[in-house]
C-alpha cells in the first residue's frame, strides 16, 4: 500500500521505531508525505514473548516467506502453539498486506497473554504500527496509550502515539509526546523532523527551524530533514535555499518517496506563485 498526499510545498513525517528492536514499518499520519511503503517489512528481531525452535523458525520465515510463517503458525496452533503461534501469525498477516487483521490478532493476544508487561507492551506497539498503516489512528493511539501504561519510558511508543495524535489533528499532544521522547533520547532525529513539521503547521517557524538544524547536524544528508528545511526556507522566502535543499534531498535517496516529494516541490517552485495556491 502506497499513498502520497501532495499539497503545496508539502513534507513528510517520517517516523518509525520498534519497542525492543530496530526500526520497521512507518510513521503513517494523515499528513502530506509518506503514509506507507509498497512493501510491508517485518522486524528483523521482533520482541519475543515465547521460546522454542518452532517459534524461532516461524519468526525467521516472516521476511522471506510470510505465507509459510502462517502455515507454521496454524499447524503449531493446532497442536498447542499458544502465544508464540498467535504472535507469529499476527506478524505474518501484516507482512502479507493485511495489517488490520494482524493488529486484531496482536491486540487479542496482548489481552490474554501471561507474558510480562513489557511483552504485552511490545505486542500493542506492533498492533499500533499496523493500525497506522490503514489510517486507524484512534485505535493506534489507544494501543500505544495502553502500552505506555506498561512501558512508560519507551521512546518508540511515544513516537508512535505522536503519529496517531497527528493523524487525529491533536498536534499539541503529538508535540508533547515527541518532546518527551527527545528528553529521553535526544539522538532521535526522526522525532526532531516530525516535531519540526508540526511546529511549522502551528506557525512556529523558529522552533521548527531549531529542530531541523539539530537533525541536520546529526545527518547532513538526511533526505527527510532536507525536505523539511526546504519547506521552511520556501515559507520564509528563501527560494534559492529551498531549491538547494530539495535537489539535495532528491539526490540523497533518488528512489524514495521523499525524493518524489522533493521533485514535486521543485516542480511547484518552477511553476511559480500562480500554481502554488
Amino acid at each position: 500500500m502506497a499513498k502520497i498526499r501532495v499539497a503545496l510545498i508539502c513534507g513528510a513525517l517520517p517516523l518509525a521505531g520498534i519497542a525492543g528492536a530496530a526500526g520497521w514499518w512507518v510513521w503513517s499520519a494523515n499528513q502530506p508525505g509518506i503514509v506507507a511503503d509498497d512493501d510491508l517489512p517485518v522486524p528483523p528481531f521482533p520482541p519475543r514473548i515465547a521460546e522454542g525452535d518452532t517459534y524461532e523458525s516461524c519468526l525467521a520465515s516472516l521476511a522471506s516467506d510470510p505465507q509459510g510463517a502462517i502455515a507454521i503458525a496454524d499447524s503449531w496452533q493446532a497442536t498447542g502453539g499458544g502465544d508464540g503461534a498467535a504472535h507469529c501469525r499476527g506478524l505474518a498477516l501484516i507482512a502479507l498486506g493485511h495489517p488490520e487483521d494482524g493488529a486484531t490478532v496482536l491486540e487479542q493476544l496482548a489481552a490474554r497473554t501471561s507474558a510480562p508487561a513489557l511483552g504485552k507492551a511490545s505486542l500493542l506497539y506492533q498492533a499500533a504500527q499496523a493500525r497506522l498503516m490503514v489510517d486507524q489512528a484512534e485505535q493506534a493511539r489507544d494501543d500505544a496509550t495502553a502500552a505506555l501504561r506498561m512501558a512508560a519510558d519507551d521512546v518508540d511508543l511515544m513516537i508512535t502515539r505522536a503519529s496517531a495524535e497527528a493523524d487525529l489533528g491533536a498536534i499539541p499532544e503529538a508535540i508533547r509526546d515527541l518532546t518527551d521522547a527527545l528528553l529521553r533520547d535526544s539522538t532521535r532525529s526522526e522525532a526532531l523532523i516530525a516535531r519540526a513539521t508540526l511546529y511549522r503547521k502551528l506557525g512556529r517557524i523558529d522552533l521548527a527551524q531549531a529542530d531541523i538544524d539539530k537533525a541536520l547536524t546529526m545527518d547532513p544528508d538526511s533526505p527527510d530533514a532536507l525536505l523539511e528545511r526546504g519547506i521552511l526556507r520556501q515559507r520564509t522566502g528563501d527560494l534559492t535555499g529551498a531549491r538547494e535543499d530539495w535537489e539535495h534531498a532528491r539526490g540523497a535517496d533518488p528512489d524514495s518517496t521523499t525524493a518524489d516529494l522533493a521533485d514535486q516541490n521543485l516542480s511547484l517552485l518552477d511553476a511559480g506563485p500562480a500554481k502554488q495556491q
